[in-house]
Order: C-alpha cells, then structure tokens, then sequence
C-alpha cells in the first residue's frame, strides 16, 4: 500500500503545482548543458620535435606516413611516433617512484578529475629558481579560501610554463646528456610539502607547471617517492597555469593508458567556473 501510494503521490504533486525535484533523465541533461557551456583551458604543451624531455631521453619522434591522395580517390593520413613515459606534459604514475602501487593503467579515473586548487608561488620562484613550495604555501592558499585541501587536484604554479619555448631557461641547463642532470635549476615542491598533504590532507594529484615535482637540484627526490609511495598520480609540464582561478576549475587529466606504465602522455584540460 505504502508502495502504491507513493506512486500515485509524484503526478498528483505535478498537477497540483507542487515543487519537486528534477526527474533524473531532466537534472542530468541540466548538468551536461551547463557543462558544454563553460570555458574549456587546454593546460597541454603540444608534442613535436621542440618539446621539452629531461636531459637523458632523446625526445618526442614523429614519422609522416605517406599521407596524401588515394588511387580511390580520398585523402588518407597515417603516421608513426615514438616517446618516452616522462617528458612533455604527462603523468607520473606511483609506480614511477615506488614499486608495487599504481602503474597507470591502474589509477582511478576519479584521482584524474576533480577541482583543481591552484597554489601560486610565481613571485618566490621568479626570486628563487630552485624554490620549493612549502606547507605555509600550501596554508596559505587555505586561510584565503577558508577550506582545506580536501578532494581537489592541487597544481602548483611556478611561472615556468612561460618559459617552455627556451629549453636552457626552463630547465636551467640546453645541455643534454646525463652530465646535464646535475646543470638542472627549476622549482618544485618541497618533500615535507607532500608529506603534510598525504598525512593530514586528501588529495586526488599533484601536478606543477615544471620538469619535476622535484626541483632541479634534487638527488633524493623525495617528493615522488612521497606522492608515489601513497598512490597520489603526479602531473608534469602543466601549461597555461596562470589562466585559471586559485579554486573553482574543474580538472580532466587522462593520460595514456599504458598497461605496466610508469607514465605516460598527458592531456590535461580545465573548465572555468
């Protein structure tokens, strides 16, 4: 009976001019309307034969196929890459730094989208190259927004995407080679930073708009294996950074999807509020 009459209850509510929720099929429709309405930032640095790999990788390599006119008559194109995990914008799955947790076919697809909480610290690495972000940072953004960093994908946003065009300005060094790596001087975040996030925070990812989550001149790299060892997945050469607010955009990051990987190409997008 209880069943039956709350069946007959919803009509009636309509017809008497009653306010009531959304059917389901309707709400999600209004959902995915103002989806499609909003700003899409494109935060990818594109991959060709300038993009930017650390020191020891020989880069992105791209094969034209013989892409043109058919004997039937229409166009067709094929072409053939090859690139390291880690270089350009890309992911950092945990498996990178610490074994048994995440490859990237692994990763939740809910760790790779979500709000981002975009940590500026551009003016402390324009006066310091190697700056590392610091839990006070990261307070910081948390007492101006009056919330803590719960369930967002922090970015943190030094200026280097600026940079990318000059590769000795962006990673300290145009030399290549494993000599090179010690040349490295980029920002990054300091490894008592990632271990205050996974200890007392929630967070889906870290990314940061340089070469590393470590800055240059780490040995140790002691903000992977942080992130890495807590199954936190790690965005590297993030673009376009200082387009979006400090809180409100909502974050798509898919990298590809490489059974075993380490890592792997990224495509990373924001929506603006």
């Amino acid at each position: 009976m209880k069943l039956a009459l709350a069946a007959w209850a919803a009509p009636v509510a309509l017809m008497c001019g009653s306010v009531i929720a959304d059917p389901p099929a309707a709400a999600g429709a209004s959902v995915a309307r103002q989806f499609a309405a909003g700003t899409w930032i494109d935060l990818t640095h594109p991959f060709d034969s300038q993009t930017i790999y650390w020191p020891t990788e020989p880069g992105f390599q791209f094969e034209p196929g013989a892409n043109g006119p058919t004997a039937k008559g229409y166009y067709y194109a094929a072409n053939r890459f090859a690139t390291a995990e880690h270089g350009g914008t890309h992911l950092d799955a945990p498996r990178h730094f610490a074994a048994g947790k995440h490859t990237a076919d692994q990763i939740e697809p809910e760790r790779l989208v979500g709000e981002a909480a975009v940590i500026d610290v551009t003016a402390k690495c324009e006066a310091n190259p190697v700056y590392e972000a610091t839990v006070d940072d990261l307070v910081a953004w948390e007492m101006r927004h009056g919330r803590q960093l719960l369930d967002v994908i922090v970015l943190v946003r030094t200026g280097w995407a600026a940079r990318w065009s000059d590769r000795e300005r962006y990673l300290g060094t145009a030399a290549k080679g494993p000599d090179a790596v010690k040349a490295l001087r980029f920002p990054g975040l300091a490894p008592d930073a990632a271990k205050w996030l996974v200890e007392h925070r929630r967070v889906k990812a870290v990314g940061i708009d340089t070469a590393s989550i470590d800055h240059g001149p780490s040995t140790l790299f002691g903000t992977h294996v942080t992130l890495c060892s807590a199954n936190v997945p790690i965005f590297e050469n993030v673009a376009s950074l200082e387009r979006l607010p400090e809180q409100g955009a909502f974050i798509a990051a898919l990298p590809m999807k490489i059974a075993g990987g380490s890592g792997g190409p990224l495509r990373i997008v924001a929506r603006l509020p």
